[in-house]
């Protein structure tokens, strides 16, 4: 991302009501806390070690060992089977040419690393777009809840309303069983909606591993692309699963070279040192005086030169190509994946903002239609039914339009991590430096004591045990467009016999 897009987009996260829990917050908490995050952070660790792990191969290895030996049946003289023994003997061995097998490992190693630290790179922003998910999903069904709790208010009065004008003769039995049958259709939307809102809170808790406040409205999302083309071509340069994928690629070039070297010959140095000690038992009971221990060291080459080996390198080699194929095809698929994302969050993101525009007309268009039918049903030019069925339309375009926000906001942002521009060094996340997965990797790749183990893991994101269970219980007020106020409580302009409904 450039310079102005990367400043843009930390203004934009950073413009939200502080008394209001903002995306920012929600983004930089599970990029701390998240399982996934700290488990992938966990598992690129353990990729570094691969690569000190194969250098170990090629370096020097010293190693000793010793023992006493205590001869109880002795079936030669002590000269040949003395009573007892202790030796010691030191090994050095220098690896010197091994076919560039080590070499080549190493490489592989440290290519695959970077695969990993692109893959990290990934999970990072495939969270965040849980994240920004997860979070306009509870707006969308809090305003959802909001609008179906309005509205079996609204019909709650209509129901009254249409009782009490029954009562003087001016509605039908028909009129209130209409509104009888709305309420109860409301009620039982009202109940799914909540349970649909309780379970995008309990999403949000899983994500981010605390319960949703009152959030802010999510801030605009700037530097979107104006074509699926522009879209298409900074991911193909950006976007880290597909960086990855390519690195996989290039590391199996080397697996090729390490197979080939088994056909290679090896040559190494080799040094060893011992020391006996018979403890006064060899030659006893000869009366001769021989010495009781002795040392020894030599120096050497050791060379293996294979000439047969059953088919085994052959095989090798064969296996490491038939890999490289598949990480070429994974990388092709990688690509498409890439493309596809692109253009599908770009098409939805535009789709998304020609609904909102067109809900936003038929909220305003159904607003007046409802207020226009209330006061000509006060006349008895309308029936109950007109009102409820108006009341209907507008809450099923405002219901488009809280969507059609969500699914916007979302296919936005999706399309910005599929550009390989929603990382946590794109969206500038407070809360202490970000978690640099080659900082790691530098400290151990070149390390060669057997003694450093480093810290014992102890666990990073904490369990969401202590969490509440959610519930569908709204901080905000409810939205005023539905209010029950506006509904008509006028005295009958007629009576039961003369009503236009009754004609």
């Amino acid at each position: 991302m450039n310079r102005v897009a990367f400043l843009s987009l930390i203004v934009a996260l950073s413009a939200s009501p502080a008394s209001a829990d903002t995306l920012r917050e929600a983004l930089a908490r599970a990029y701390r806390e998240n399982p996934t995050i700290t488990a992938s952070r966990a598992q690129q660790r353990a990729l570094d070690e691969n690569v000190p792990l194969v250098r170990a191969a090629g370096r020097p290895t010293l190693g000793t060992n010793a023992g006493v030996t205590e001869n109880y049946l002795r079936s030669g003289n002590s000269f040949t089977t003395p009573e007892k023994l202790a030796q010691a003997q030191l090994a050095l061995n220098v690896p010197v040419y091994q076919g560039g097998a080590v070499r080549n490992s190493v490489r592989a190693a440290e290519t695959r690393v970077e695969a990993g630290q692109f893959g990290l790179r990934g999970t990072e922003a495939s969270l965040f777009s849980d994240v920004v998910a997860a979070y306009n999903d509870v707006i969308r069904d809090e305003a959802i809840v909001g609008l179906n709790a309005q509205n079996v208010r609204v019909l709650e009065t209509n129901l009254q309303a249409s009782r009490d004008r029954f009562q003087v003769g001016d509605l039908t039995r028909t009129d209130v069983a209409q509104s009888e049958a709305r309420l109860s259709l409301a009620r039982a939307q009202l109940q799914r909606v909540q349970a649909t809102l309780i379970a995008s809170r309990e999403n949000y808790v899983r994500l981010v591993g605390a319960a949703p406040g009152e959030l802010a409205p999510p801030p605009p999302l700037p530097n979107l692309p104006q074509t699926a083309d522009g879209a298409v071509e900074v991911a193909l340069r950006d976007n880290p699963t597909l960086l990855a994928a390519l690195k996989q690629q290039e590391a199996t070039v080397y697996d090729v070279r390490v197979a080939r070297a088994s056909r290679l010959p090896t040559l190494g140095v080799g040094a060893t040192g011992s020391y006996v000690n018979y403890l006064g038992s060899l030659g006893s009971g000869t009366g001769l005086g021989v010495g009781q221990s002795g040392t020894s060291a030599g120096i050497g080459l050791n060379v293996s030169l294979p000439f047969f080996q059953g088919g085994r390198p052959a095989a090798l080699v064969r296996q490491a190509q038939a890999t490289r194929a598949q990480a070429i095809e994974n990388a092709t698929a990688a690509e498409r994946q890439v493309i596809a994302s692109a253009r599908s969050a770009f098409a939805i993101y535009r789709s998304s903002l020609e609904v909102i525009e067109s809900s936003e007309d038929a909220v305003s268009a159904n607003r007046l239609s409802l207020e226009g039918v209330r006061a000509e049903n006060s006349v008895g030019n309308r029936t109950i039914l007109d009102i409820l069925n108006a009341e209907q339309e507008l809450l099923n375009s405002k219901v488009t339009l809280v969507t059609a926000r969500r699914d916007a906001y979302v296919a936005g942002f999706a399309l910005l991590a599929a550009m390989g521009q929603a990382e946590a060094e794109d969206l500038g996340l407070d809360g202490g430096p970000l978690y640099n997965a080659a900082d790691n990797f530098r400290a151990v790749r070149n390390r060669f004591s057997d003694f450093s183990d480093g810290k014992a893991p102890t666990p990073i994101a904490p369990s969401t045990n202590g969490v509440a269970p959610q519930d569908a219980i709204l901080s905000r007020p409810l939205d005023p467009e539905l209010d029950s106020s506006k509904v008509d409580r006028s005295p009958a302009l007629t009576t039961g016999e003369n009503a236009p409904n009754r004609r």
